[in-house]
């Protein structure tokens, strides 16, 4: 191993993974990787015992000790996974330092108990593991720029991941108490408090915004950075400065904690749990408060921003809109994007930080009105970035072209559930990556961060959305059949026969492309390509948990869902109707729960009828043909697609329409067909054999092979 860099543990900007020298950003990257390592070894010396390793600072979370190992346990994982080394360090060490707690609620208490590591021993590990990274930053294969695919990339995943936990472990030690901690020189806290500004609101130009990374893009950026939304901001009035813990106070003098009308149902659950009648960081003294720092008591700085959770920012927003006869809320993630577009830099091009964020001005809040940023409107916002993260209403969730990175896949699909909102901003210890403009960071409500917020007036409505990964499997596997990938070089069958029952309908019907019913939908694939034809779509199938999955695509373009790879091990996905050419009709279909054999009347007259692998599945099929014709009107089409893969379980055996023998000679499906449908229907097409893949697991799979046949509806 070469011998590292002189350290800077302050080196606190992010890196451009692009430029004209590789090896000059290989050492920047190696650089990186030892001033982040360095850095977070700095903030546990503010631990002053070995005991404050082990005590926990809240219920819901691991102790310091796990938190100190997790971050190397982190890089060698990966790395092993990314195939970039041949085998990991220590079992013990990295099967109990591996995953942390994102605690579903805030009485989700974690009781288990651990026979953990030493420091020293955690330590050993650790400079195993910088010699591990050093080596492999200074002999793996490097391009410029740096992609996701690369094996540097991983090793900045690791970095960020440790910036990001620098941070967090940072919250955890002003949890503990104050004997546990002491002051490091490295992380000073300001020392400037005083009286606190009146706050105000002032107005924010909406705009067309456009939100999402490319991959194109030469900074190293999270999963759920990437994409493409747009979003149209009305004008909106927001607050001057970060709520202040002066301007807090009134809400607590007011009883606000005392009064459920200022809290929702989960805000008051978590109030009453926790028994909290002021903020968490602030100290009660006789009728007065301190102020609880990283690693001090203060006397308490009136006008720095205070720290809450979501619920107590939300709550305040309630409080002041009665008080105020305003509707006054959280900004949206869109909003905050508005304010921030008036600071043109971003973090590595910074040469001084304009607000106090990225360790440059202390390792403490400082005065809501000592940043200014003066805007185009010829106002003035302070701390648009920095001092603290800023509460949103806006649930995290992914853009539009969003996907996991294969080797970190569980970084942000957990939280895309309704329960995670966005902080924005950075704080004042926010480092790399979680002080650029378009990071996206997400925590539990009830989850304290170095996090306060600012408040906005707006005709924006209230955000409220769980937008989660589809895990119902059948669902799962049903999406993939209709919107995934062709396997084993087959065409997506319920593409396919959408497309095939247009080109029939083109060439063997007598009628205009008006109505359609594709019966037995599924999640709807062939429902959306007759709907680029047919001015109305019904699908209907029996599974109520299809339909949803259908209608929800329609409604918003896109689903989410997880496919089992093996065992344990899913993949994370995402379809849309825009990337199969199916979104400007969608709007054409509706989608229903029904029983092909017993259909409401309202489904009629239709000029084609799709029926796709469902009469082998229907208890009554001939029932069901020998009505089909009440539906279908003369000259339209029925289409029917089977594997005749006939089963007790699904139609009872004297049910089947054929597979069987009769007067000794074999009887075969078709010849069921052609007896049930030849007084009301013409066999126009020579059936054709249509191929279908269902996808099990990675490994998997069910290939078959449908007869598809071609009925015109009789005109006279």
């Amino acid at each position: 191993m070469n011998a590292p860099h002189p350290i800077d543990p302050l080196h606190t900007k992010t890196l451009r993974l692009a430029g004209s020298d590789p090896e000059k950003k290989r050492q920047e990257i190696r650089a990186y990787f030892h001033q982040t390592f360095s850095l977070y070894e700095n903030l546990f010396a503010c631990l002053a015992s070995e005991e404050a390793y082990y005590t926990k600072a809240t219920p819901l979370r691991h102790p310091l000790i796990f938190y100190y190992g997790h971050t190397a346990v982190f890089f060698i994982n990966k790395l092993h996974v990314a195939k970039l080394i041949p085998e990991r360090l220590d079992p013990r060490i990295e099967s109990m330092l591996a995953i942390g707690v994102d605690e579903m609620s805030w009485d989700d208490l974690d009781e288990n108990h651990y026979e953990w590591p030493t420091p020293a021993e955690v330590l050993e590990y650790r400079n195993k593991t910088r010699a591990i990274v050093d080596e492999l930053i200074s002999s793996a294969p490097l391009s410029l720029p740096i992609g996701w695919d690369d094996p540097l990339w991983i090793v900045m995943m690791g970095i960020e991941h440790e910036r990001i936990h620098l941070e967090t472990s940072s919250v955890l030690m002003r949890q503990l108490p104050l004997a546990l901690v002491q002051p490091n020189e490295l992380f000073k806290e300001s020392n400037d408090h005083g009286i606190a500004p009146t706050n105000s609101l002032l107005p924010v130009a909406g705009r067309r915004l456009e939100q999402g990374a490319s991959h194109s893009d030469t900074l190293y950026r999270w999963d759920n950075e990437y994409g493409h939304l747009e979003t149209h901001v009305a004008d909106f009035r927001a607050s001057k400065y970060l709520v202040s813990n002066a301007e807090f106070k009134a809400f607590v003098d007011a009883g606000g904690y005392e009064n459920q009308d200022y809290w929702n149902e989960e805000g008051w659950g978590w109030r009453m749990h926790s028994q909290a009648t002021h903020p968490t960081f602030w100290v009660r003294e006789g009728d007065s408060f301190r102020y609880r720092t990283i690693t001090r008591e203060i006397d308490m700085p009136w006008n720095w921003p205070v720290d809450v959770n979501a619920l107590e920012a939300a709550a305040f927003c309630r409080w002041a809109s009665q008080s105020q006869g305003r509707d006054i809320r959280l900004p949206t993630e869109a909003e905050w994007q508005c304010l921030r577009a008036e600071i043109p830099a971003d973090q590595p091009d910074w040469k001084t930080a304009p607000g106090n964020i990225n360790l440059e001005h202390g390792a403490s809040a400082c005065p809501v009105d000592r940043f200014a940023t003066q805007c185009a409107n010829g106002e003035q916002f302070f701390d648009i970035i920095g001092n603290v993260w800023q509460w949103t209403q806006t649930p995290i969730d992914g853009f539009p072209g969003f996907k996991v990175h294969e080797v970190y896949d569980d970084f942000s699909t957990p939280t895309f559930d309704g329960q995670h909102d966005l902080i924005k901003g950075g704080s004042y210890f926010s480092t790399g990556n979680s002080a650029l403009k378009d990071s996206r960071y997400a925590f539990r409500r009830h989850f304290f961060q170095h996090a306060g917020f600012r408040y906005v007036e707006g005709e924006e409505p209230i955000i409220s959305t769980n937008n989660p990964y589809e895990t119902d499997e059948q669902v799962s596997q049903y999406i993939e059949f209709h919107f995934g990938a062709d396997y084993h070089g087959v065409p997506n069958f319920a593409g396919a026969c959408g497309k095939l029952s247009l080109e029939f309908f083109a060439k063997h019907s007598q009628r205009t492309p008006n109505r359609a019913l594709d019966l037995g939908c599924a999640i709807g694939r062939t429902s959306f390509e007759l709907a680029k034809k047919f001015e109305h779509v019904d699908g209907i199938d029996f599974s109520a948990r299809f339909v949803s999955a259908a209608a929800q695509l329609k409604d918003n373009d896109s689903k989410r869902y997880t496919i089992r790879d093996e065992g344990d091990i899913f993949s994370f996905k995402e379809t849309s109707l825009e990337q199969h050419g199916l979104k400007e009709t969608a709007d054409r279909c509706e989608f229903w729960q029904g029983d092909a054999c017993n259909l409401n009347e309202k489904f009629s007259n239709y000029d084609l009828v799709f029926a796709g692998n469902l009469i082998d599945r229907l208890y009554e099929p001939a029932k069901f043909l020998t009505r089909i014709h009440e539906i279908v009107n003369p000259g339209g089409l029925f289409v029917l697609t089977s594997p005749y893969t006939w089963l007790s379980e699904f139609t009872a055996q004297e049910n089947w329409i054929g597979g069987y023998k009769r007067d000794g000679e074999n009887f075969t499906t078709l010849d069921g067909l052609k007896e049930l449908l030849a007084t009301d229907f013409e066999f126009v097409e020579e059936p054709r054999d249509v191929p279908f893949v269902i996808r099990e697991t990675a490994r998997k799979f069910q290939h078959s092979v449908a007869q598809m046949s071609v009925w015109r509806r009789k005109t006279n």
